[in-house]
């Protein structure tokens, strides 16, 4: 059996395979209400036959969002067209996961595909513009020179406290709604990463400072979401494992921070990198895959290795040879929103058994023209 298409175990979560769809922002909803578009856009991932789909980053406050049109999970309302996604999912033989976040100063961007914040009144009133002074451990700006960015607020230990419980209270909504897994994400830049990083970084308080104390709100927010998570669930956490930064976070640091969030019931590290202003990020296919190997190795904890895959044998290869336990595709989903399906066959089923029923006519079509599993040897 191929490697990529084995079933994995997560507490008592087995996913069909070990193929992901990562969070992808659509910036397409109003007042963070998940609505048809959000709908479509995940499910043609289900019935593409990938194991786990992980929605988009979802603000745990109203203040946490990228921008104004990101999904949220701050208010129970928004439980329904969540469930509905999740409910979808399920039919279609996925499991589904949701992205707790909060982007800090970031937060209160403009829409990626608009040129700043152009809207017109009427869009405005049309799409549910909002505009906020963003929170952040030191009041510094993402990028000074840039104005999307503006300078944020510092939160102080009331704020703080106020962060870790709307963390919690966004766990409940997402369990309510029947999500298998949440994710947290302290990666790209945002908040929990803006607090790990020293480039973000310049507290005096018992946040900031050492290393220990920069990873002490997430090592927080961590133990309150898995204290009140079904135990049976597993729990993930999203990393920039490096910042690509001399002088920021590095991979060493990642080790130590997944081996405390593995202690505090993590069960798998999502392995993402870089979010700050002057990194030198080397792109390229797999250039992420190492940092899930460092992670999987120094911390004895599963991986997701994502960034510039596709490539069918690669990714059998990556979790063959236990650089990571789990291929995470997002672009590469949206080009190919079957490529599960596809690289099953690439890589020797001759069945068609992780095709939606519906679907059956695809088989009908290899046949005919001989291919796939009907090709002549």
């Amino acid at each position: 059996m191929s490697a990529l298409f084995s079933p994995a175990t997560l507490r008592g979560l087995t996913l069909r395979n070990r193929t992901v769809v990562a969070p992808m922002c659509q910036y397409s909803a109003k007042d963070g209400m998940a609505n048809d578009w959000h709908f479509a856009h995940l499910g043609r991932f289900a019935m593409g036959g990938f194991g786990l789909v992980i929605l988009e980053a979802s603000g745990v406050t109203a203040q946490g969002r990228i921008s104004y049109g990101d999904l949220g999970i701050w208010k129970d309302e928004q439980i329904a067209p969540l469930a509905r996604i999740v409910d979808f999912l399920h039919s279609q033989g996925a499991a589904a996961g949701i992205q707790l976040a909060h982007a800090g100063r970031k937060a209160s961007t403009p829409i990626a595909w608009r040129r700043g914040f152009d809207e017109t009144e009427a869009e405005k009133a049309e799409f549910g513009f909002e505009h906020w002074t963003p929170v952040a451990p030191s009041a510094l700006s993402h990028a000074p020179d840039n104005p999307e960015f503006q300078t944020p607020t510092a939160l102080d230990a009331d704020g703080i406290k106020e962060l870790i419980a709307a963390f919690v209270a966004a766990a409940r909504r997402a369990d309510a709604a029947g999500f298998d897994t949440v994710e947290i994400h302290a990666a790209h830049g945002y908040l929990l990463d803006q607090f790990l990083s020293p480039l973000a970084n310049k507290r005096t308080d018992n946040y900031g400072g050492s290393r220990e104390n920069r990873m002490r709100l997430l090592l927080e927010v961590t133990e309150a979401v898995r204290a009140i998570w079904p135990a049976e669930k597993p729990l993930l956490v999203r990393l920039s494992v490096s910042d690509w930064h001399p002088d920021g976070w590095q991979v060493e640091d990642s080790i130590v921070l997944s081996r405390e969030l593995k202690a505090r019931g993590v069960d798998a590290i999502d392995c993402s990198s870089g979010g700050f202003d002057g990194a030198k990020i080397q792109l390229g296919p797999k250039y992420q895959v190492p940092f899930a190997q460092a992670v999987r190795d120094g911390a004895d904890i599963p991986t997701m290795a994502v960034g510039l895959l596709g490539d069918f044998d690669e990714a059998e290869a990556i979790i063959a040879n236990g650089e990571a336990d789990y291929i995470a595709l997002a672009r590469g989903a949206l080009d190919d929103p079957n490529w599960p399906l596809h690289a099953n066959h690439h890589l020797g089923a001759d069945d068609y058994d992780l095709w939606p029923k519906q679907a059956n006519r695809v088989r009908d079509r290899d046949r005919s023209l001989g291919l796939r599993s009907f090709a002549k040897a």
